[in-house]
């Protein structure tokens, strides 16, 4: 047990204080760990879409919320119980737990850990919060604060890497690109020869594109409105690229023209803009199409074209692309290190920390696709 286990440690963090409210740089106490609990001092972090949904209140409104769940960082302390991890190991916060005894995590339908559900209201398992600002309580983003120099983080939302992984890899494998490349992995158990359209590439749809050519795609469409992205998709294996601004016709057509008017197999719908889902619903195939929803939408309630899912098509939901952090993530890792999976196209910007709220506008930029944050 560290010996600055029992001291409150002040560092800065990134805040969001309201929906609408700019981010701000904070001074933030950050407790020591409980029991089976761990604090971390983080080195990097990333930018993901949830991040700005969680800054205006989806779906809980709860603030002040110290922003972030990508990074990776070192071990600083350990709580009672804590075990396979020591004072400066290497480590990523996972947002899905695996305790690999609960009904969920010994299936394979299925990602959602029973024992360690996912948590969005911003406390630790016991109900607490172990981060204050000024003496009021703040709030996590999933079970972590990432944008923040030191977190707490329950151990069954951590894994150990290796330590020669390189940082960047580490903080974009730790959701976005994972999140994707999970999707065509792990959800619709895709088969060798299939047709995939991926909508919005963003880091998790390039991530998509990625595991759908790992899995044997022969076509993979590429869906976005930034003419920016066809040079990245490329980059990760996509086949052909649709801009829906270059065409008066409905996405779901371009990509029914690109498939011999059949549409695809599967669509894996990355945006979590409504009038997309519908498009990546009628894209795929009559009678045997599957859709995977990873992105996220701004409103929990969106109009579906139950007619068309009617005519055998399958809607599934996903988060964190299936994954189990214990037994997946590892296996994308050793993709990384060996090559098979290269990560240099992801990042387009790398800011301080202090800068980090000036996200919104960068994430604006044509160019960008991943904001590493340096701490």
């Amino acid at each position: 047990m560290s010996s600055t286990n029992s001291h409150v440690i002040t560092c800065k963090g990134i805040v969001s204080w309201g929906k609408g409210e700019p981010l701000k740089v904070e001074e933030i106490q950050v407790e020591p760990p409980k029991s089976y609990e761990v604090r971390v001092k983080m080195l990097y972090a990333s930018v993901c879409h949830t991040d700005l949904l969680f800054a205006n209140g989806f779906p809980i409104p709860v603030f002040p919320r110290v922003m972030g769940h990508e990074g990776v960082g070192v071990v600083e302390s350990i709580g009672e119980g804590v075990t396979g991890l020591r004072e400066g190991d290497l480590v990523i916060p996972t947002h899905v737990a695996e305790c690999r005894t609960c009904e969920n995590c010994m299936s394979e339908k299925t990602n959602l850990c029973l024992k360690y559900p996912i948590s969005y209201n911003g406390l630790m398992l016991d109900g607490s919060s172990r981060m204050t600002i000024g003496g009021q309580t703040a709030y996590h983003a999933f079970s972590c604060s990432t944008w923040c120099q030191y977190m707490v983080i329950n151990l069954n939302f951590l894994l150990k890497i290796d330590p020669k992984t390189p940082l960047p890899d580490a903080t974009f494998l730790s959701c976005g690109f994972s999140t994707g490349y999970g999707a065509a992995w792990k959800e619709p158990m895709l088969q060798n020869a299939s047709s995939v359209a991926v909508f919005g590439l963003g880091p998790v749809g390039l991530g998509a594109i990625k595991g759908a050519k790992s899995q044997g795609a022969i076509k993979v469409i590429g869906i976005d409105k930034n003419p920016m992205k066809e040079a990245k998709g490329q980059a990760f294996g996509m086949t052909d690229f649709i801009n829906p601004e270059q065409s008066d016709k409905p996405i779901a057509e371009l990509v029914k023209d690109l498939t011999g008017g059949m549409g695809v197999d599967y669509s894996l719908e990355c945006t979590g803009v409504p009038p997309l889902i519908n498009q990546a619903i009628l894209s795929t195939k009559l009678g045997t199409g599957k859709i995977i929803q990873i992105g996220v939408p701004e409103e929990a309630n969106v109009n579906i074209n139950i007619l068309e899912l009617l005519f055998g098509r399958t809607l599934k939901g996903s988060i964190f692309g299936g994954l189990k952090p214990k037994t997946d993530l590892p296996i994308i890792f050793e993709k990384c290190k060996n090559r098979e999976i290269q990560l240099d196209e992801l990042k387009s910007h790398e800011i301080k920390l202090e800068d980090a709220n000036k996200v919104s506008e960068l994430l604006k930029q044509p160019d960008c696709v991943k904001v590493l944050i340096n701490i």
